[in-house]
Parts: C-alpha cells; sequence; structure tokens
C-alpha cells in the first residue's frame, strides 16, 4: 500500500486532545442523546464478567456522562418498549461488545468468516443447530439454561450440545443477543430482533471494512494503522485495503515515529473544553489498546484480575484515573457495605491526591457508597494527604 504524503503535522499534545475529545473525555457531553449517544459515538462497548464497582459497560457511560441510573444504562442498551425495535445488538468486535444496531449490516465481513470457518474448539451434535433455531421460533427469546443447559459439567469450558448451538448460530448472524439476564445471554431470532431494513448480508467484505476502518478512526479520533485495526479487531491488511477510501487522512503525530490517519472532522475543530474527572473501567476503549496508552499518555496499563495475587502490581482490577486531560493514577477499589473501599492506591505524584479523591467520591456516590476508606498508597507518605482529601470532598458533596 502507498500511503499519501501527510498534510497535517499534529504535536503530540494535539494528538491527546484529538482522542480525548474523540472518546468524549474532552468538552461538554451530549446528554440529551444519553447513553445511546455515548453507543453511538464509541461505535462499541466491550463486556467483560467482572463486577467491581459495576459491570464495565455500565463504567462506560458513567465515565463520560457521570452519573447516570445503572437501570438507565441497561434501558438505554436493550429496551425496545419505546420504539418497539432494538438499539443495539451484541456480537464480536474488539472483543464482545454491544453494538449499535445500525452497524448490523457491516459486520457481515465476519458473519460470512464464521460460516466459512473449518475449525472450531467445540463439536456441535448432529441435530442441535436445528433444534435451537426451532426452539427459539417457537418460544421466543431463551437463555441458553432454557434452550436446554449451558454446561455438561461444572467446569466452564463443558459446553452443552444448546450451547455450542445457539453461540454457533449467533456467530453465523442467525440468532442475536438481545439483552443480558443476570449475566446470562438472552437469545432471539435475527429476523425478529433486527429491523428488516438492516436484516441483509448485502454488503461486500470491502464495503463492510471501509465503514469499520472509517468508524474506528472517527472513534479514536486519531490513530495508527496498528490502533485503527486493533479498534474492531480487524487484520492490518484489511485495513491496508481499504483506508485509502476510508475518508480518514494522512497525518504525522510527534513523536509516533509511525503512519497515522486522522478523522478530518477532528482537524477541522480544535478541541476545547472541559476535561473529565473520573476512574476508567480496565475495558474503556480509551486504552484497549496497551502500546497507545504508552504512547499518548506515558501510561503503562495492564489489567492484572488475570495474574496470580503474588505477582500483581497495581490490584486486581486496577482503575486508571483520568484527570486534566492525563492519567494520573490507579485505583483497585472494592466494596465494604457502604463503604467505597480503595485497597491500592498508584499516585502519579503529590499533585494527583485532589483528582484522585475527586474521581473516588464521585463514585462512592454513583454505587450509593456514603464513605470511601483508603488502605494502601504506592508512595506511603501520600496515604494521609489523600485521606484528608477525601474527607474534605465527601464532606463537600453533602452540603
Amino acid at each position: 500500500m502507498t500511503t499519501p504524503r501527510p498534510t497535517t503535522e499534529l504535536s503530540a499534545d494535539d494528538a491527546r486532545r484529538i482522542a480525548l475529545r474523540a472518546q468524549g473525555f474532552l468538552g461538554s457531553p451530549d446528554r440529551r442523546a444519553g447513553v445511546r449517544g455515548v453507543l453511538r459515538h464509541l461505535g462499541a462497548v466491550q463486556l467483560d464478567t467482572i463486577s467491581v464497582l459495576a459491570r464495565s459497560h455500565e463504567l462506560i457511560p458513567y465515565a463520560r456522562l457521570g452519573a447516570v441510573g445503572r437501570k438507565t444504562v441497561e434501558d438505554a442498551y436493550w429496551n425496545t418498549a419505546a420504539t418497539g425495535e432494538p438499539h443495539a445488538f451484541e456480537y464480536w468486535s474488539h472483543a464482545a461488545c454491544i453494538l449499535p444496531v445500525e452497524e448490523w449490516p457491516h459486520f457481515a465481513f465476519r458473519r460470512r468468516a464464521y460460516r466459512a470457518r473449518p475449525h472450531w474448539n467445540h463439536d456441535l451434535p448432529d441435530g442441535a443447530y436445528d433444534q435451537v433455531i426451532k426452539q427459539l421460533r417457537a418460544e421466543g427469546p431463551l437463555t441458553a439454561t432454557e434452550l436446554g443447559g449451558a454446561k455438561r459439567t461444572s467446569e466452564w469450558w463443558d459446553w452443552s450440545g444448546a450451547k455450542v448451538a445457539v453461540e454457533r448460530a449467533l456467530m453465523y448472524g442467525e440468532v442475536v443477543c438481545v439483552q443480558r439476564r443476570g449475566w446470562k445471554r438472552v437469545y432471539d431470532l435475527a429476523e425478529r430482533a433486527v429491523p428488516e431494513a438492516l436484516l441483509h448480508d448485502e454488503l461486500d467484505d470491502a464495503e463492510c471494512l471501509r465503514r469499520l476502518v472509517r468508524l474506528a478512526g472517527q472513534s479514536l479520533g486519531v490513530g495508527t494503522r496498528a490502533d485503527i485495526a486493533d479498534y474492531h479487531r480487524l487484520k492490518g491488511e484489511q485495513v491496508d485495503a481499504v483506508i485509502a477510501d476510508s475518508g480518514l487522512v494522512p497525518v504525522t503525530v510527534e513523536g509516533w515515529g509511525k503512519p497515522a490517519w486522522a478523522d478530518p472532522e477532528a482537524l477541522a475543530t480544535p478541541p476545547r473544553g472541559r476535561h473529565r474527572t473520573t476512574l476508567l473501567s480496565p475495558f474503556d476503549s480509551l486504552i484497549w489498546e496497551r502500546a497507545r496508552t504508552e504512547r499518548i499518555f506515558g501510561f503503562t496499563h495492564r489489567l492484572e484480575a488475570y495474574v496470580p495475587k503474588p505477582k500483581r502490581v497495581y490490584g486486581y482490577f486496577a482503575m486508571p484515573v483520568l484527570a486534566g486531560g492525563r492519567l494520573v493514577g490507579r485505583v483497585d477499589p472494592a466494596r465494604a457495605g457502604d463503604t467505597l473501599v480503595a485497597k491500592q492506591v498508584t499516585l502519579d505524584g503529590p499533585k494527583a491526591v485532589p483528582a484522585v479523591a475527586q474521581a473516588l467520591v464521585e463514585a462512592a456516590s454513583w454505587v450509593n457508597c456514603t464513605s470511601v476508606r483508603v488502605e494502601r498508597v504506592d508512595a506511603p507518605e501520600l496515604r494521609e494527604p489523600l485521606t484528608k482529601e477525601v474527607t474534605r470532598a465527601l464532606i463537600a458533596a453533602m452540603r
């Protein structure tokens, strides 16, 4: 691929601010659009089983909008009562993600790839697929348990025939996850769950990829080839094949050392406005790609939930703290009754204390905790100043 010579040069700070605005952390949020607006703005919201303060898909709108109710979040993703049609569907993007329903046609390339896939981790028992489709058609939305059982044994990977079949149907696009119920997927036939105008696989791979590359560029603001590919987990060569026709424009960014592309609308208006101070989910799309996070923020991000406890550095669910457009620390949170517990706090120096205290108190209020307890701080001399600042912030919040 021949990349056109960039005509725009961005400083490292320009790129950082563009990225923050593209992700909804700089400038006033569109509160009228609410959670659905956040989903459409980001293009994908990652799901994960871990729940500490809340599940990650709840933390994403909280980080951008503030104390939005958790029921409001769930209703925004899944509730069809207002229009009779869904606003979102769950599918494989960056990982298992909630996606805007209007993007259903643009994942046709992935559905086709799954249908053509020769090898699977789980064998599909004879007749199981047809039985699942028949049962969903007759009974309406069902969980895997209601379809005949999610697992054959207590082992997480030992799926039942019904679970294998319905997950295969999900990947093929014949079945859709229409909501999560107690964290279980609720499946329905795509012909019922996806609006008729969107229910097709008519777009060829190139058109699908152009759209997803453009969406990734808009959601990132500016990114390298690897950044753009990672957003919806495309292959590098897939990005290469369509980026020239995606509408993104080539730019150079100070210190990046690699070609980059930007959303032309992001370049047209300098990013200004209020910076959000908040705890970030470790699965937030602002920090999905580790190399990008290090390049933009000089911050090494690593989820340690699956790291053996003795080898953890920052904690089980360490949440980066965003303040002033920088990542200024980490908090590993927990709950004890109505107390938010900061089990381990890592600070980027004394100047980070007020921001981390504010983020802790706001998060505590959101999850209905009335107090905050700071246990361990990586710089012990900062524990007392942080505790005092938290107390001051709690008192101010009660006035």
